[in-house]
């Protein structure tokens, strides 16, 4: 017997958890399946709406460095091809959708107060553009005129903070900025794991000689310190607790203390999607995680294909779970939502239609930063965020994508993912709930 909601959405990243969100709060009985633990917790936490609208290549992660970054991700949007996500579900989406975001976290994030673009220094010592920022990176804006000090630990490869701090300080930041490597407090192995240096801050450990961990940070960040008013930290200062222990060094340190953003695995990230899925606990979502979707049953009906049910693998057994309408949120080629081999690539649940060259040779161009067409694949929808088949008309009458399945954005080169996440994920949800 199946398993029976109004809405089913796959997947359980930032477009999955947004389209249920929307979902339940238009009255929705909604279920969320997801194959994996959320993808945003190895994201670095940050919310791209649209950072470079036309990238040319070069610069960080490809983006287009000459012409800089947009100041206001909205004025960019009317410049982007007619198939981009953004120009199919609006610009109101991307706006509402960054709304249904702020509620649903809080006071987590920062941002929420303008349409503009924030910066953010990196720990590659670039200034992102992004629209919503962690309150734990907020003192970390490239627009504040403070000076900074950033400071990476020895056992910590991926953060070179003197490196980070020259980038910087090339960029012509408003700031004087300095970097500093130190060993992490206490006795910890070479390669301990960032939430285990995360716990020892946290809970302030004893790290020898009758001090605690944060004491001997503090200890060992002061003779850096020089005029810098504000310090930043890899993004590990905790987990639940983090402005306790921001305001802790802070105080210690009489300098603002702020994480930079970091790759996998991404405390800011973890936490996001701590707080998301408690919000779509308190809508009512239920959910299944740690279970693929691994087949459907449709029927033809007077307005055209239409999904009856889909079947979940649960240890070698396949359970139904049955909905009046779905949306796909699985992710693109990295988030496997799209399968690839030499000939085609394909979506990789429903078999949806994925717009592609034919020559296989096309798919890529020179560079490792061009404009590659692969990096555009993706279902493509309708106003109604629909996935079309090659004729145009609808692949099932009741089925909805958002996110990165979704074709027709760079979103690395834009710096567009979350955004586009949000926007197509509202549309999706609230569509599919206005049917059921």
């Amino acid at each position: 017997m199946a398993i029976e909601s109004g809405v089913v959405v796959v997947g359980g990243g930032l477009a999955g958890a947004t389209a249920a969100l929307s979902a339940a709060r238009e009255g929705a009985h909604v279920h969320l399946i997801s194959a994996n633990e959320s993808t945003l917790r190895q994201a670095s936490g940050l919310i791209d709406a649209l950072g470079y609208p036309n990238p040319d290549g070069g610069g960080d992660a490809g983006t287009d460095a000459a012409s800089g970054p947009l100041a206001d991700p909205f004025a960019g949007i009317g410049d982007l091809p007619e198939n981009h996500p953004y120009r199919v579900a609006g610009a109101d989406a991307l706006r509402e959708g960054l709304a249904l975001f702020d509620d649903a976290v809080g006071d987590l994030y920062r941002g929420g107060h303008t349409d503009r673009n924030a910066l953010v220094a990196t720990t590659s010592g670039c200034a992102k553009p992004t629209a919503r920022y962690p309150r734990s990176m907020a003192p970390g804006a490239v627009s504040d005129e403070r000076p900074m000090l950033l400071v990476g630990f020895e056992a910590d490869t991926e953060f070179d903070a003197p490196l980070a701090a020259e980038r910087l300080s090339a960029a012509d930041v408003p700031f004087d900025v300095a970097g500093a490597t130190i060993a992490f407090p206490g006795d910890h192995r070479a390669d301990a794991a960032v939430t285990r240096l995360a716990h020892a801050l946290e809970r302030d450990e004893d790290a020898g000689q009758g001090r605690t961990t944060r004491q001997r940070l503090a200890d060992r960040i002061r003779p850096h310190l020089g005029d810098a008013e504000r310090v930043g930290l890899p993004a590990m200062l905790g987990d639940a607790h983090v402005e306790e222990v921001r305001a802790d060094l802070s105080e210690r340190l009489d300098a603002a203390v702020f994480e930079v953003p970091t790759g996998p695995p991404s405390l800011p990230g973890i936490r996001l999607s701590d707080r998301l899925f408690t919000a779509l606990d308190e809508a009512g979502v239920s959910m299944t995680t740690g279970m693929p979707v691994v087949d459907f049953e449709s029927t033809g009906g007077a307005d055209g294909d239409r999904i009856d049910r889909v079947l979940i693998d649960r240890n070698g057994a396949r359970i139904p779970y049955s909905a009046e309408q779905y949306v796909l949120a699985t992710g693109g080629l990295v988030g496997k939502g799209l399968d690839s081999d030499r000939e085609r690539a394909t979506e990789a649940v429903f078999g949806c239609h994925v717009p592609q060259p034919d020559d296989r040779t096309d798919w890529s161009a020179e560079g490792a930063f061009a404009d590659h067409a692969f990096a555009r694949f993706g279902v493509e929808p309708d106003g109604a965020m629909r996935p079309l088949d090659a004729e145009g008309v609808p692949e099932f009458e009741n089925l909805r994508a958002g996110g990165g399945v979704v074709g027709g954005a760079d979103v690395a080169r834009e710096q567009s993912a979350s955004g586009v996440s949000l926007a197509t994920g509202l549309v999706a949800g609230r569509t599919a709930a206005e049917e059921v």
